[in-house]
């Protein structure tokens, strides 16, 4: 454990289904950046929480599916979670929006207040950061805690050593960065209350209950 670090669990997913992904393997540098920095990390794929297009009716009559609740329940036993996004048509791929959708369901509402970094990595020269500005609509509708900095791997089938790091020391000094600072706000909000404030969209605006499902 990082000197001084106080105890952190975070959940690093990479929403792929794809073997070989990228964002697999950008997500397995996350990981050992985390443990390096002191926290327990709880790795997952895609395939860990795969579930059947959402059916309101299906809910009412069968329940949750499996993979639903394997995401609720890791996400409620990590203090924060790190999702490594693919890039689909400009947008995030639909098997993690499907399963968002089943996931805030349950009750209570398991994103609410739980703080979240979005990485990508692409081929393209955007690096999938078109997914993640999608990414952060539903997170936050949700009352997510979403981290402002996110990091987009463009070139990505290019971007990786032969020891799995990234090959552009500037690149992986930024994610190292980016990560520390995350962490370092995860820590506070878990262990300091006396510093933790609400969090607020960068207009001032605070939730609606009746508009926003912050349950």
């Amino acid at each position: 454990m990082a000197e001084g670090r106080e105890s952190i669990r975070l959940l690093v997913l990479s929403a792929s289904l794809r073997s070989g992904s990228l964002n697999t393997r950008l997500a397995a540098i996350a990981a050992e950046v985390i443990r390096r920095g002191g926290a327990e990390v709880d790795e997952a794929s895609m395939a860990d929480f795969d579930s059947p297009s959402f059916n309101g009716d299906v809910e009412e009559s069968v329940g949750f599916p499996p993979g639903a609740q394997a995401f609720r329940e890791r996400l409620e036993s990590s203090d924060a979670f790190v999702i490594c996004c693919p890039e689909y048509n400009a947008s995030m791929p639909g098997v993690l929006k499907n399963a968002i959708d089943w996931v805030s369901r349950f009750r209570p509402q398991p994103f609410h207040q739980r703080h979240g970094l979005l990485l990508s990595a692409s081929p393209s020269m955007v690096g999938g950061n078109r997914s993640l500005w999608a990414l952060r609509v539903p997170f936050e509708h949700l009352g997510a805690r979403i981290y402002p900095d996110m990091f987009s791997l463009a070139q990505a089938h290019e971007a990786f050593d032969e020891d799995g790091r990234l090959a552009n020391g500037a690149l992986q000094t930024r994610l190292d960065s980016t990560i520390a600072a995350f962490m370092d706000l995860v820590e506070a909000d878990k262990h300091y209350p006396c510093i933790k404030r609400a969090w607020v969209e960068f207009l001032g605006e605070r939730p609606e209950p009746a508009i926003d499902r912050v349950e």
